[in-house]
């Protein structure tokens, strides 16, 4: 399958999507994908790839601008602290994905959801929270779960699931119950389903840092694709 690059952007800033288009004609659902800390790549193209072959247009959005790369081994944090300290920044950067998502010719506008793996679930998160025109949902996978100061009043209209490793450091319990009462009080539709042996990172077949709460997790990986599946199945 071929992934399809198509230029975008958020006010003066150039970005830079990969698209995997499902076989046949007609439109589709399409699913965004955001990446982690080290930008879009490899990983997140071959998930566009996995959700083209279950009938989506898998997109892999960027968060960082064309050609702006992390390590994925390395320290990221310069790339991703200007959106931490900025969630407004953030969340008009994912908006700024979808309004590129919804007009592409197989895209189905009416049926728009968006994943997003460790920062990217962050961002998944925020756009549930802020709103976003014809998205009907968000997952998290070992995603931040910190709120902001941004949400406004009233229901979240996206549903939400979060796929979360129960040892992960970067969201320890404390913070999931402050996510689990902020959902509750805005009366979304949400899951949370905590991987009691995973930590952070538990997709990622290259993550081994134990020191640092983060490992790959085969059956924290399989169960939770096959809970975004079934979000998905219900949720088109």
């Amino acid at each position: 399958m071929t992934i399809e690059l198509f230029d975008y952007r958020d006010a003066d800033t150039l970005l830079q999507a990969g698209v995997a288009f499902p076989e046949g004609e007609g439109q589709a659902p399409a699913v965004l994908i955001v990446h982690q800390w080290a930008g879009r790549g490899e990983g997140e193209h071959k998930t566009a790839e996995r959700l083209a072959e279950l009938g989506f247009v898998g997109i892999a959005m960027d968060m960082f601008g064309k050609d702006v790369k992390g390590d994925p081994s390395g320290d990221n944090s310069h790339l991703i602290g200007p959106f931490l300290s900025n969630r407004a920044a953030l969340l008009q950067r994912v908006r700024a994905a979808v309004a590129f998502a919804a007009p592409l010719d197989r895209v189905d506008a009416s049926r728009i959801a968006v994943i997003g793996y460790c920062f990217g679930g962050l961002c998944a998160l925020d756009l549930a929270r802020g709103g976003a025109d014809g998205v009907l949902g968000v997952v998290s996978l070992h995603g931040m779960l910190d709120g902001n100061d941004l949400a406004p009043d009233g229901p979240i209209a996206a549903k939400v699931l979060v796929e979360h490793g129960w040892r992960d450091p970067l969201a320890a319990p404390d913070k999931v119950l402050a996510f689990a009462g902020e959902m509750a009080a805005r009366d979304a539709d949400w899951q949370l389903h905590a991987h009691g042996r995973a930590m952070h990172a538990f997709t990622n077949t290259h993550a081994a840092a134990l020191d640092k709460g983060m490992a790959y997790d085969a059956d924290a990986d399989r169960r939770s694709w096959e809970s975004v599946t079934a979000f998905l199945a219900e949720l088109f």
